[in-house]
Formats: structure tokens, sequence, C-alpha cells
């Protein structure tokens, strides 16, 4: 194995910063896997899991990266910084950044699916800064790939954004990160990733910068330790930035303070550890300032010479969290007053900058993030925490742009077999969707991309599954601010709603599963207000689920049939979510999610429609 002392003090021609992009499940988190097991990065007795860089419960659940993470590893003589980027379009706020920190990108390409939206969103992005691509084309294993026919693909997409003839001229390597192996052309061996680690050291250009010039470093990502408090992950852009020194923070608003480095954080495979300096070129990660933000220059003081600010875009969904005031508050969860939910919520926007917070009233804070996505991660990871709390249906935030109320609209790409796309059409067009192209994909599937306003995607991924039964793929990503489209239509059945506070039971279950889906099954505890399914017809009913069966001293014929009951629609808190009107709320505690009317009081509720 070779030493970590030396690891650090590589020259910084020898040093190597790619970022990896690519669309969700495209294989990016597994391809890293693949470059750590292989550089030799992990002593031979250590136990390595798969999707290794996916840390978080959630993002091994779910199989997306959520959190961008960098790595580091050492081919011969060569210190490769890997940041492994999400493909979802709601963490792009991530993926902007940190293009600006590395001088390559790695752009994984499935071999069956393509280019898809989100990885026209990076790609777009990397074009901008002058990147060069190096193109993977990944999982060439799979029988329906048709790796050749995606290198035009991108070399279309490429063109279509204006890339230079330097950036159209891309080296292809084709790969199939989960058994480990790469190659130059389609019928070499496979043997090992070597191919694509030899690329990445001829064709990522080693950093620019002088380690004898004045310092210059910028953060791009945020950390949070107990002990030492913000952490900033930061590229070294010129001189040394060395431990116990002292250096001048410049804000985005041009703000100077002055502070001292207290660690220093060197990257070596997942392994960090202190160093006493990091030279131009590298990646490390910096304590010492409180008000450390994204964004912010490190800067010798004597010599300042700031970097530019970096943009982050704006959010362009909106809920309110607030406190559970259900008759069944505080009972399954550990953290239910107002001041642990504000603290939990400050303390995520501290490193997620993506989202913004504010107070609008006692014990509501409005939560605006980049889409309904997003918002759930956080909320899943507070529930898991022991938090309850309650969630409002998600909005869309609307701008002014030169006096004209504008509103968010973004790009939908639904790839559906044949028969159904006459009913996806209709449906996005009572969504307001105009569409921009369809093509056919073959296996009777057609690709269709529409530009849709974001109101529109609020609930639609549910109906476009029954409607494509199950089969259908939909993705989009932001597109930009355009006038506001009247309105958009939302969900057509009502509500069923109980009107009594107990334990429901099968009997009056079996006799209202007639009227529509049912959320909840036998022994569950329901209150007045409570959301119990949803009606077949447009109306709220009122409804009560806890009426047993009148006994009688009489026999009746057929009194003992056996009740038969569908099972209830089960509800995550995405589902949840997506169902809502604007009357109503998710109730959310470590063990149940609840739909409940914001108005418990049946009397209020008539009052409040009128």
């Amino acid at each position: 194995m070779y030493n970590h002392a030396n690891f650090f003090k590589v020259d910084n021609l020898n040093i190597r910063n790619i970022a990896v992009i690519a669309h969700v499940d495209h294989g990016k988190t597994t391809l890293v896997d693949g470059l750590l097991q292989q550089s030799g990065i992990f002593k031979s007795h250590e136990e390595v899991q798969e999707r290794v860089m996916d840390s978080n419960d959630l993002e091994k659940e779910r199989g997306i990266t959520i959190l961008s993470k960098n790595t580091a590893i050492e081919y011969k003589d060569f210190k490769i910084n890997i940041i492994d980027t999400p493909g979802h379009a709601d963490f792009g706020g991530e993926v902007e950044r940190v293009l600006k920190m590395v001088d390559g990108v790695l752009l994984l390409v499935d071999a069956q699916e393509g280019v898809m939206p989100q990885t026209k969103f990076v790609v777009k992005k990397a074009v901008s800064l002058g990147l060069r691509p190096i193109v993977v084309i990944n999982k060439i294993d799979k029988p329906a790939g048709e790796p050749d026919a995606k290198v035009d693909e991108v070399f279309d997409l490429l063109s279509e954004m204006d890339a230079s003839e330097e950036q159209l001229d891309f080296p292809v390597i084709y790969a199939a990160a989960r058994d480990g192996y790469a190659k130059y052309e389609l019928d070499d061996d496979s043997e090992n990733l070597e191919p694509l680690f030899e690329t990445i050291i001829k064709e990522v250009p080693a950093p620019t910068g002088s380690a004898d010039a004045p310092e210059q470093a910028q953060v791009f990502t945020l950390d949070y330790d107990n002990y030492v408090g913000k952490i900033g992950i930061t590229r070294v852009f010129n001189g040394v930035l060395k431990k116990g020194a002292t250096y001048q923070l410049v804000k985005a608003d041009g703000e100077k303070l002055s502070g001292r480095i207290t660690k220093l954080i060197g990257f070596s495979g997942l392994a960090r550890m202190e160093v006493e300096s990091v030279q131009a070129g590298d990646i490390c990660a910096i304590a010492g300032f409180e008000t450390i933000d994204v964004g912010d220059s490190i800067v010798d003081p004597n010599n300042p010479m700031p970097l530019d600010p970096l943009h982050i875009e704006e959010p362009t969904l909106s809920v309110v969290f607030s406190v559970n005031d259900s008759p069944l508050a505080g009972l399954e969860g550990k953290h239910v007053t107002s001041n642990k939910l504000k603290d939990r919520l400050y303390k995520e926007m501290q490193t997620n900058i993506a989202m913004k917070l504010e107070e609008i009233g006692e014990g509501k804070f409005k939560v605006s993030g980049r889409g309904e996505l997003q918002i759930t991660i956080l909320a899943e990871n507070m529930r898991r925490e022991g938090f309850e709390f309650s969630i409002s249906r998600p909005e869309v935030i609307i701008k002014m742009v030169e006096g004209v109320k504008c509103e968010p609209f973004e790009h939908l790409v639904v790839d559906v077999p044949e028969d159904f796309s006459g009913a996806v059409i209709e449906k996005l067009g009572k969504r307001k969707a105009e569409m921009r192209t369809m093509v056919p994909m073959g296996v009777g599937q057609t690709r269709m991309e529409f530009e849709i306003p974001a109101r529109g995607l609020i609930g639609l991924r549910t109906q476009f599954l029954t409607d494509t039964k199950g089969e259908g793929v939909m993705n989009h990503s932001f597109l930009e601010f355009r006038p506001f489209s009247g309105t958009v239509e939302s969900r057509t059945p009502g509500a069923l709603v109980s009107m009594e506070n107990g334990e429901a039971l099968g009997y009056s279950l079996f006799n209202l599963q007639e009227r529509g889906d049912l959320f909840i099954s036998p022994q569950t505890k329901v209150y007045a207000g409570m959301v119990i399914g949803e009606n077949a017809r447009p109306n709220d009913l009122d409804v009560n689920p806890i009426k047993g069966k009148q006994l009688s001293n009489v026999r009746s014929s057929g009194a003992d049939d056996a009740i038969k009951l569908v099972p209830p629609r089960d509800l995550n808190l995405e589902l949840a979510l997506e169902w809502i009107e604007d009357d109503e709320l998710v109730e959310v505690t470590p063990t149940s999610v609840r739909i409940r009317k914001k108005l418990l009081d049946p009397t209020q509720r008539k009052r409040a429609k009128k």
C-alpha cells in the first residue's frame, strides 16, 4: 500500500479533478465504487459494501445520490479527486457548484436509455463552463443496448448546445461498471477499468494555478461537525493553505472577515485525515470560520483577490412545515415542539444551500426547495429522527418579472408504451403542457417531450403510473420562469372524512368501501376531520368509520357472513403530498403518515367554502 503522507505531497501537475455526471440510475455511484476498488485504496482485510459513496440511509434505499460527495484515489503517481454528483434535477444546485471546482467531467450514458433530460441539464452547465467530457457508455452488457447510437446522441446533444470543436472531439469509453470493466473499443477484452484510468490521466487537464501565487480558494459544499462547527469543502486555486495560518474570508456580498484555519483535512479514498498543508489544484476541507458559506473565497490577507461568487439556482416549490396540532399529536414522536422543529430546519439550512427557510407564524415555517423530492427527502429524514409535524400542499413560487406574474416551467420527458400515449397526452393537456417532440423509441415505446408549468407536475406521478399501467417513465428538469398560464386541473375525486374519534372497525369499513378507496385498515386510530379514503365522486363526504354492528337477541339469517375488506391504499409521504389539496395537510410522525383537513370541524369547513 502507499504512504498517506506522500499522497498529500503530490505535485499539482499530477492532480486530476473530475466530476461524474449522469441521469438518475445510469450507474455513477457504481462506477466510482469500481474505481475505488481497483485503485487499491482499500486494504485487503477491509470489508467494503456496495455503492459505498451513498452514505445516507435514504440514498441506499432509493438507489439515488442526494448529496454530492468527493473522494480521492491514487493511480500510478497521480492523485485523482472524484466528485460523485446527484443525477436528479431536484438537486441541480449541488451539481452546478461542483462543476466549477473540476477540470473535466465523466459523462455517463446508459447504453439502452441514452441521453435523458437530467443529463441535458448537467451537460449544458458543463459545456458553458468550457469543460470537455469523457463520454462513458455504461451498461453495455444490456441486451437491448445500442452503444454506438448513444455516442451519436451525445454528439448531437453537444452540437445543439454550441459546444466548441475541442469539446465535440470527446474521448469515448465503453463500460459495464457493475462488472468492473471498461474498454476503448466494443470488441476489446473485458478485463478491468484501466482504460478509464488512463483516459482520465491523459484527457483531463492538470489544474492551473501556482503554489507560489497568493492564496485563493473557494468553498463549494458544506459539512457540519458537532465539535468544530461548519466545515467548508474547498478547492485551492492558487497558493498553499496551511493549518494554523490566518486568512481572509470574503463573503458573496463583499464582507471581509479574518480567521485562522483550525483544522485542515485531506481526502484519501473514503477516509479524511488531518494534514498540515494543501497546495494549488487540490481539494480539501477546512474548519475555523464560523460564518463560512458556499461560494465564499479564502484569500491571502496581504494580497486579497477574491474569486467570483457562485450562482445558485432559485427554489421553485415551497411547503409549510408546522407543529402537529391533531388530536393524536405527541403520541408517537420524540420532538414535537415548535422550538425543536425550528432548530432542526435551521440546522438543515446550514449545509443545504439550495433550500430557503422563513418563519411565517407561530410554529409555522415556509421551506422552499427545487422540487417535491428534495422536500420529501428532508421530511423523511426528520421523521426518522423522531420528529412529528404537519406539511401543507406544495405550492410553486410566483415571481414578478418586469411587472408580469411569472411561474416556473419544467421540461418533461415521458417514455410510454405506444398504446397509452393518447391517454397521457390528454391528461397532460389538461395540465397546460405543450408537446415539443414525439419520437418512436423501438420495442413499442414512444418518447414525448413537453414544456409544462411546475404546478401541473404536482400530483401527476401517481395518475401517470395508473394511466400507463406502471410502465411509463417520466423525468423533468427546470426550464425557466414564464408568464402565469392560468388554472391547472388538480385532483378530481373528493375525500372520505371521518366524523368521529376512535378506532376504525371492520364492519363500518366494509360498508364504506363501496364509496371509494380506503387509506386505513381496522384498528387504525382516527379522529374527526381525518381523511380516511378517496371518494369515488368529486365531493367530500363525512363518514363514520367507528360504527359497530347493532347486536340484538333475535337471530337473523346471514348475520355472520364473513366481512371481505379490500386492502387499503398504502400511502407513503410522497404519495400523500401529491394527493392532498389546499385545504388538507399531511400529518407526519415516526410511525404514521396521515392525511387530515386543515379545519377539523365540519361546520367551520362549510363556512370556509362559502
